[in-house]
């Protein structure tokens, strides 16, 4: 039979099949970061272990690092911190810390140190580590005392997800984005549509978009309920990892590709379910819930929960009541307090270089505070060089420092009130932000600029004359 990319994957790192029918998977690189690790070392001293693989693990601060200053009046979370680098010294692993140029949050830092490859398996303690599968990794958030194993052992035991191919074809239209891709994709299959799948996403959509594109689809995967999201590796892949510090030196180059490519699903694959959409009925898109799988396109109104299927109308009634919003009211329109553009959905080069291309000449409203936090400090120093951060500077933005700022809020970035925040992270819970009656709508950058710029949520397409 023809196997899937995570067929290969999973028989290359499949240590043995456990009698629970689980199986025991190697690792091929730990990310580590400051929330859910200090308690896994805990746990390793209490046992007397060692970290047996501290060369495949890798640390960085994101969650509670601050993007202002270097410290805060919060002692638990600077012990966090401090915590991590005394690990990271006693089990010599490295350390992506502030003060090395190198720091960021985790799934961006792994790729642009070319630490995230084709055909491996990752393992984060972090929800979104599907990111990299936009690599053709199998990569998979794990809980703290998981990551306890992997430190310890180097493996995890899983069951097997089935594969569901997810198409799009043909060309977004412009002022459309991979975040609009993936809320459409969220809000057609459900949150809750991918448990028990790994999504595996192509067509000639995404052949269309670069590397940065594919991480912001694979990255909220697990917001559909899919664990595990991924493209096959392709010439772009490749080309986006040429020269990267942890990837393969160029005298190894032509035969790391060839590995690369051999993981890639074969072209008779059998998938457990497929797919498809078009690109061209997918709009800008917001939510207006509290769950990703709660939105429209920019053009749509709130719905009324009795439009809605049976099973969703409580939950559709509970987000009316926080977001107060109407339904039957256009979503446009809606006053903006915050913009936040950042997170490790939509806080790299590539983003800020889009927003920026449309941004130059216009002014964020007054009384709106709109912020920019770029993913790593090599994101941060590119923009700084290309002019980038200038342009955000000019047009009103605060120029932050590296890290997971606003997206989780563990940190000092948070919303007060019942203050509602225009955003490209991924995740619109309730509280999400920092504040219990915060509200958040998630929307690509672009989007956000110009929910900044209007101080209501908009079209950009209106606002900066796209066609």
């Amino acid at each position: 039979m023809k196997k899937t990319l995570l067929d290969k994957v999973w028989e290359a790192y499949t240590v043995r099949p456990l009698p629970n029918g689980q199986t025991q998977i190697f690792i091929g690189a730990h990310l580590i970061h400051e929330v859910t690790s200090p308690q896994a070392f805990g746990m390793l001293r209490d046992l007397g272990l060692k970290v047996l693989y501290p060369d495949r693990t890798f640390a960085t601060v994101d969650h509670i690092v601050p993007t202002t200053v270097a410290l805060f009046p919060d002692p638990l979370a600077e012990e966090m911190i401090r915590a991590l680098r005394t690990n990271c010294a006693e089990f010599g692993i490295q350390f992506f810390d502030t003060s090395t140029g190198r720091q960021g949050i985790v799934h961006v830092i792994g790729p642009e140190e070319g630490i995230t490859q084709p055909g491996i398996t990752i393992a984060c303690g972090d929800s979104h580590t599907s990111t990299h599968g936009a690599f053709g990794a199998i990569a998979f958030g794990i809980g703290t005392s998981q990551v306890r194993d992997v430190l310890a052992t180097q493996t995890i035991a899983l069951h097997k997800p089935r594969v569901r191919r997810v198409n799009v074809e043909g060309k977004l239209a412009a002022g459309v984005y991979a975040k609009d891709v993936i809320l459409h994709i969220i809000r057609k299959l459900g949150v809750n549509g991918g448990i028990g799948f790994a999504y595996e996403y192509g067509g000639s959509t995404f052949d269309f978009f670069n590397q940065e594109e594919r991480m912001t689809v694979c990255n909220m995967s697990i917001e559909g309920g899919a664990r595990v999201g991924y493209v096959n590796p392709d010439s772009t892949t490749f080309a986006y990892l040429k020269g990267k510090p942890f990837a393969p030196p160029l005298q190894q180059w032509v035969a790391a590709v060839t590995q690369w490519e051999s993981f890639s699903s074969d072209p008779d694959a059998s998938y457990d379910d497929m797919v498809s959409f078009q690109a061209e009925e997918i709009l800008p898109t917001v939510t207006w819930g509290i769950h990703p799988g709660q939105s429209i396109s920019i053009e749509e109104r709130v719905p009324a929960p009795e439009e809605l299927s049976t099973k969703d109308r409580a939950a559709a009634r509970e987000a009316l009541q926080h977001m107060q919003l109407k339904a039957g009211l256009p979503i446009k329109g809606t006053k903006v307090d915050v913009a936040f553009l950042g997170s490790c959905t939509n806080g790299r080069l590539t983003d800020l270089q889009e927003v920026a291309r449309h941004l130059k000449g216009h002014r964020v409203k007054s009384g709106v505070k709109a912020i920019v936090v770029p993913g790593s400090q090599r994101v941060a120093a590119a923009a700084e060089e290309l002019g980038v951060a200038e342009i955000f500077r000019e047009a009103g933005f605060e120029w932050r420092g590296a890290g997971c700022s606003m997206c989780l809020a563990m940190n000092p970035d948070k919303l007060s009130g019942s203050q509602l925040c225009a955003s490209s992270s991924n995740r619109n819970f309730k509280g999400r932000q920092g504040s219990p009656n915060g509200r958040t709508v998630l929307m690509s950058p672009l989007m956000v600029a110009a929910a900044a710029i209007r101080g209501e949520i908009s079209d950009a397409r209106e606002i900066f004359s796209i066609r």
